[in-house]
This record gives structure tokens, sequence and C-alpha cells, in this order.
């Protein structure tokens, strides 16, 4: 019997992703001038006009409109067919009430997070998940004149043969562009992507179903903040507690506590404690501690489940406090994770040994 699972990838140019972007960039601004600034933003993003909206409270004022060009020249702004773009801001301090408790280390919020890692890939990622994000990157990295910025790419995976059996690509592409064209460059790179994880290349081919993709990003949709957290996180094979990632200094529990949910997963199947792993921990309002941490190994454990929640216990600090010291959070540029997910990316303090991560952030 099969057991397909899809996961989907998407472009930095897709419409919500750019809103991750513009997020992020904000933050990483905020907390390169003052490390104690509280972000919490969002982006919404339609035709050619941005709306920033959100709280932030910091010695800092961010120059929204300087960022968002940083961002589309990143992306390619020549590809977005942005003739003219217009930033609206909509910003206000963070409440005074939630600063009761973070101010004091608590979290800011009430919240769950999930962390999840398992040995089918190199990159600790569920196979079609991280075969639809490579492909994705290598995409990106065509530079070709043909394609635009908007892209998906979607990869089922049977679990009990070990092939895959879909592979789907959608990808903006300019007016003149044929299917014909489109395809002589998309198949062959799909069948190198496969390759590069061992896979079978003879899956059916999807590759812009409709026959034309040309109208694309914000002039075909409206894009959000944290609309894409499958892409983010695991593929949607791994749980998420539902709270965005990008927008948030590292004092929001939504984002720190996922990278070190991922973390201690990460370091229970590196360990060889278990084949797959999730962690879940879970936060109250102005509370350092968390009210809870569980641990599902789905079978695959070589320790039972009651001794890893222990562990994790007694050996992480779970307080915001606790993990932002320790995964280096103030140092990390999060425009490096606002787009091609946030794990799996071998730079990532989350995603290294320790001392690697001392050596690479915790220097002056």
């Amino acid at each position: 019997m099969s057991r397909i699972y899809t996961s989907e990838q998407v472009s930095r140019g897709h419409v919500d992703k750019i809103c991750d972007q513009i997020a992020d960039a904000i933050v990483t601004d905020c907390l390169a001038h003052d490390q104690d600034s509280r972000v919490a933003v969002e982006c919404l993003i339609k035709n050619n006009t941005i709306i920033i909206a959100g709280e932030i409270t910091s010695h800092h004022e961010p120059d929204y409109a300087k960022l968002v060009c940083q961002v589309m020249n990143r992306i390619g702004i020549d590809k977005l067919g942005y003739e003219r773009l217009e930033v609206k801001g909509m910003i206000s301090k963070q409440s005074a009430d939630i600063a009761l408790g973070v101010d004091k280390g608590g979290a800011g919020d009430q919240g769950i997070m999930f962390g999840y890692a398992t040995n089918e890939t190199p990159e600790m990622l569920p196979i079609p998940f991280a075969v639809a994000t490579r492909f994705i990157h290598h995409l990106e990295g065509l530079n070709c004149e043909m394609f635009k910025a908007d892209a998906k790419a979607q990869v089922s995976y049977d679990y009990e043969s070990g092939r895959i059996t879909t592979f789907l690509c959608s990808v903006q592409h300019s007016e003149n562009a044929s299917p014909e064209d489109i395809r002589a460059i998309i198949e062959p790179l799909m069948i190198l992507t496969a390759a590069e994880y061992g896979l079978n290349t003879d899956f059916e081919k999807l590759i812009n179903p409709t026959g034309r993709f040309v109208i694309g990003g914000s002039k075909a949709d409206c894009g959000v903040t944290g609309r894409k957290l499958a892409c983010d996180t695991y593929g949607g094979l791994g749980r998420i507690g539902g709270g965005a990632l990008s927008g948030k200094d590292p004092s929001k529990v939504d984002r720190s506590a996922a990278y070190m949910a991922r973390k201690i997963a990460r370091d229970i199947v590196r360990g060889g404690y278990a084949d797959k792993c999730e962690v879940q921990i879970g936060y109250a309002i102005g509370k350092a501690e968390p009210v809870s941490v569980m641990v599902e190994t789905f079978g695959t454990g070589r320790v039972c489940n009651h001794l890893l929640q222990g562990y994790i216990r007694s050996n992480y600090d779970l307080t915001p406090k606790g993990i932002i010291e320790y995964l280096h959070l103030l140092k990390v540029d999060y425009n490096a994770v606002s787009s091609g997910g946030h794990f799996g990316k071998e730079w990532l303090p989350w995603e290294m040994d320790e001392e690697d991560a001392e050596y690479l952030y915790g220097e002056e």
C-alpha cells in the first residue's frame, strides 16, 4: 500500500515570502542598532502597496522604505515588475502589559512550539520537503531571463517504496516563453535535484500545469507575513504551533522556542537516541519556565520518551533569556531565514553543535 506525503517550498519572490523578508529585515535592523528592541511586525502587500503594521519598542527607528528597497533588490525588483512602491506604516509601541512579563524574563505570550528532526536527509528534514527546498534553491540560482521571481515546487514521495511519485513546479515566466522552453530547463533541474538525494528520476513531472504563469506576485495575489509556515518549518510532516516565526524579535517564544525545539530534536536524532523526534514546548505569558515539555519519537526511540523529557529539562535552559543566550539569537541575521526555510541551513546556530555555534557567534 502506498504512503505518499507531499511537501512544498516557495521562492523568495512568492508574494507571502516577500512579506516575511520585509518583516525580518525590520527585525534584523532594529536588533543591529538596539539589542533590547521589541519587535512584532506584519507586512501585507498587494499590487504596489506595502503595509507594515505592528508594535516596535526600540531606541532605533527603522527606515521602512529603505529596508523594503533592499529586500526587493535582493529578490530582483526588475523581475517583480514594480514601477513604483508605496510603503505605509502603522506602528505603535509594545503593550506595557506585555512588557511587565517580558522585561522580567518571562514569555511574551502563551503558546506551543514544535521542533522536529529526522535522519532521512543530511539536513535532518523530511525527504519531500528537503527535495522541494533544494530545487527552489537551484531554480533561484539559474538567473534565467525567461523566469520571474514567483515560483513554487511540490514533491510527492512514497514512504513505502522510497520513490518520488510526482514533482511539480509552477514558475512565473516572461510573456514570450513557450511551455517547451520552460520544460527544457525545469525538467533537468528536477532530475538533478532528485539524483542529489539518490532518488528515482522517473517520476511524473508537472511543469506549469495550467499552461501559463505570466501574472504573478502581488499583481495576482495578496501577500501576508506568516502564511507559509509549512514552508518555513518541516513541509507539513512535522507539527507546528501556529505562530509565525518571521517579524518577531527572539524574546517572542513563537520564534526562539521553535528554534530551541528544533535544536533539541536535532540533538536527539544526531545522538542516535531516535530516528525521528518531535519536541513540543508550551509557555504561559509572563512565566519564564515552560509549562510543559513533550517528546515523541514515533516508535523509533532507543530511549523511552519519559527519560528524554527528563533529560531535556535537566540539560537545556528553556527560559526565553536562556534560549536567546544559548542560540546567540541577538546576533543572527534573520534575513538568512526569511526565505528557503528556517531549518536545515548548516550555518545557523540551532543547526550546529554548541562548540561551532560558540566559535562563530560567541566571539565579539
